[in-house]
C-alpha cells in the first residue's frame, strides 16, 4: 500500500468508525533509507553580532530572511519522491518559528502550523521527514545569542526545548539528526572564519553530545549524528552508545579513492571511519555529496562519481543488519533555479547509485 492509498483508507475508515494499520508500518523499511539532505535554515555557518558591533567587514554574517523559496521546495521534494527518495532529511536551523523560542526565528521563517502541513505532505507523497539541528560549535549560529552560553544551564534548556519542539511539530519522528560535525577552532578560523571562535573538546564535547542524545532517547526518537568526532577521536566510538545512527561522510575531496590500503591522501582518516564503525557495531546511514569541495576544484574535477562510489564501497564494508541506508547532501539552498537544478542532479546521481 502506498501512503496515497493509505490516507484515503484511513478517511473512509474513520467515517466508518473502524481501524487502520498504522501509519509506521508504511515507513522506509531499515535497510532501504534513501535519504536527502534540504535546507530549510541556513543560519548554520554565521555569527550573531551585537548591536553595537558593525559586522559589514566580515564574511560570517547572517541572513536575515530566509532564503529557501517554497515553489523550489516543493519541486525539489516532488522530483525526489518521483525518484524513489523516501526521506527528506530537513535542516531546520532558523527555518522555523520555534513555539518554546521564537526569538530564533528570522523574517520567513516557517511556522509551526505550516511545517506540521509540509511533513503531513511529504508523507502523502512517500516521503518521511526527519528534523535536523546542528549542535555542532561551528554550525550553531541559528542559536543567535545562545552560540555565546555553549555548555551552560541556559544552553542545555534551550537545547532541549528545540528538540522538543521539533518532536511535536514533525510528529513524533523515528529519528533526530542533530549535527555534531566539525567541532573544530580551526575550522572555525579559517572556513567559516568566526569572530566568536569556541570549540569543546573532550570531557567537554563528549558530556554536551551525551544530554543531547539522552534528551532525544527521552523524547522517544532516536538520535542521528555526524561520526566525524571519531577521526581524531577513538574514545567516541567506545563511549557513545550504540542507540545512535551514525553518518559517516566521506567525499573524496583530494580524489585518493575508496581503498584505504592506496588512499594516502589527508582523507584516509575520514574513509577508514566506515570500517571502524562496522566493527564497533554501531548502525550506518553513509552520507555521500555532489557538492565540490575545495579539493576537486583545484584537481578541477566534480563530484558526480562520489555516491556511485560510497555506495558500492559500503555495500562490502557495513554488515547488511548495520547498513540502515543511505544519505545525499547536495549542500544547495533552494533559493533559485540553478540551486533546484544542483538539488535535482544530486537526486539523479543518487538513484543511479542505488541502482548500481
Amino acid at each position: 500500500m502506498d501512503r496515497r492509498e493509505f490516507l484515503k483508507l484511513s478517511a473512509c475508515a474513520a467515517a466508518a468508525g473502524v481501524s487502520v494499520p498504522s501509519l509506521g508500518a508504511d515507513l522506509p523499511r531499515l535497510g532501504d533509507i534513501r535519504a536527502l539532505l534540504l535546507h530549510l535554515g541556513h543560519n548554520m555557518w554565521c555569527d550573531w553580532f551585537p548591536e553595537d558591533v558593525d559586522p559589514s567587514g566580515f564574511s560570517c554574517k547572517p541572513d536575515t530572511e530566509l532564503l529557501n523559496r517554497d515553489d523550489f521546495w516543493r519541486k525539489a521534494t516532488d522530483y525526489a519522491a518521483a525518484k524513489g527518495v523516501n526521506m527528506i532529511v530537513i535542516d531546520v536551523g532558523e527555518g522555523l518559528v520555534y513555539p518554546s523560542h521564537p526569538e530564533l526565528a528570522i523574517k520567513g521563517s516557517w511556522s509551526p502550523d505550516k511545517l506540521r502541513a509540509e511533513v503531513r505532505r511529504l508523507r502523502s507523497i512517500g516521503l518521511e521527514a526527519i528534523p535536523k539541528l546542528n549542535f555542532s560549535t561551528s554550525h550553531n549560529g541559528w542559536l543567535k545569542q545562545y552560540r555565546r552560553m555553549v555548555s551552560t544551564p541556559t544552553y542545555y534548556k534551550v537545547c532541549e526545548d528545540v528538540l522538543r519542539d521539533v518532536y511535536e511539530v514533525f510528529d513524533k519522528p523515528r529519528f533526530i539528526h542533530i549535527g555534531c560535525d566539525e567541532e573544530v577552532a580551526s575550522h572555525q578560523v579559517k572556513v567559516v572564519k568566526y569572530i566568536y571562535i569556541v570549540a569543546r573538546t573532550k570531557e567537554f564535547w563528549m558530556h554536551d553530545y551525551l544530554h543531547l542524545v539522552r534528551t532525544i532517547e527521552g523524547l522517544g526518537a532516536r538520535p542521528w549524528c555526524w561520526s566525524d568526532y571519531g577521526w581524531r577521536h577513538p574514545e567516541f566510538l567506545k563511549r557513545s552508545p550504540k542507540s545512535v545512527v551514525m553518518s559517516n561522510w566521506y567525499y573524496d575531496e583530494q580524489y585518493g579513492g575508496f581503498d584505504p590500503s592506496t588512499n594516502k591522501t589527508s582523507d584516509h582518516e575520514r574513509l577508514v571511519e566506515f570500517w571502524d564503525l562496522e566493527k564497533a557495531g554501531f548502525d550506518q546511514i553513509p552520507c555521500g555529496t555532489n557538492w565540490v569541495g575545495s579539493g576537486r576544484r583545484k584537481l578541477k574535477i566534480g563530484a558526480d562519481d562520489v555516491m556511485g562510489k560510497l555506495v558500492k564501497t559500503c555495500r562490502g564494508v557495513i554488515a547488511p543488519e548495520r547498513l540502515l541506508g543511505f544519505l545525499m547532501a547536495p549542500w544547495e539552498i533552494l533559493k533559485d533555479e540553478a540551486s533546484l537544478e544542483v538539488n535535482k542532479r544530486a537526486i539523479d546521481i543518487f538513484d543511479l547509485a542505488l541502482k548500481g
